[in-house]
């Protein structure tokens, strides 16, 4: 889906992401860990198109992201759930509805029932969606994420400080979507529990740069680099 080459990225003249080399395969969900300001959301955000690379090459698929944004339906291909989802001031139902009526489709209505219902929000449909609890809130914006079927979703700390309950229903769907869907996900985490549980692949991010990327087995239980190691071991704070 997406190959990096040497790509960087700045902001005021400091570099704060390195990427030498990074293929993502389509279909796989991948892991991002590594320390606060390891450089996880700078490369989600030029995953999602929302910035260009300050050099180097970076493909999602046949096209350069490079010069010039992607056309228009490559851009919807590609869906991220943000940390602090901001939602509408109106139902659950209208916050889920909300990109399929932008981009003109009709007669969804057993689509839309059925991702509110795998996520636990039928309950909640007519609630107004900022009124509910962080949880809840950030599985409204999943599913406002995953009714366009987008080929790829992009998750920035999708559980953060949520129960366990809630952080069960996310993953579930997560891993459903992935299957049923063959929808490539790419998903930052602090919880490498959560990473062991989801990811196909793992990637360890540290100061801007790439240290190391492995299936998930052999990044947690056989590790080739010393901050690999130190990071799953808990010798690392983050």
């Amino acid at each position: 889906m997406y190959t990096l080459r040497n790509v960087t990225q700045g902001y005021n003249g400091r570099i704060v992401l390195n990427i030498p080399a990074l293929d993502i395969h389509q279909g796989e969900v991948l892991a991002v860990v590594g320390a606060s300001g390891a450089g996880k959301s700078t490369l989600l955000r030029l995953l999602a198109f929302l910035e260009r690379p300050l050099s180097g090459q970076l493909r999602y698929q046949e096209q350069e992201v490079n010069d010039k944004w992607p056309d228009l339906e490559t851009r919807r291909a590609v869906t991220m759930v943000f940390q602090r989802p901001r939602l509408l001031n109106r139902s659950v139902r209208d916050n889920v509805t909300y990109g399929l009526h932008l981009r003109g489709e009709k007669g969804n209505d057993e689509r839309v029932t059925a991702v509110i219902d795998q996520l636990g929000l039928s309950p909640l449909a007519d609630a107004i969606a900022p009124t509910l609890s962080g949880g809840e809130m950030q599985r409204v914006a999943l599913a406002r994420a995953l009714i366009l079927r987008p080929h790829v979703l992009i998750l920035d700390e999708p559980t953060s400080n949520l129960d366990p309950y809630n952080i069960k229903l996310i993953e579930k769907y997560v891993r459903y979507a992935n299957k049923k869907e063959k929808m490539t996900a790419v998903i930052v985490t602090h919880n490498i529990f959560q990473a062991r549980r989801l990811a196909d692949r793992v990637i360890l991010l540290m100061n801007g740069r790439l240290i190391e990327i492995a299936d998930t087995e052999t990044f947690f239980d056989h590790p080739k680099k010393a901050e690999t190691a130190a990071f799953v071991n808990g010798e690392i704070v983050y």
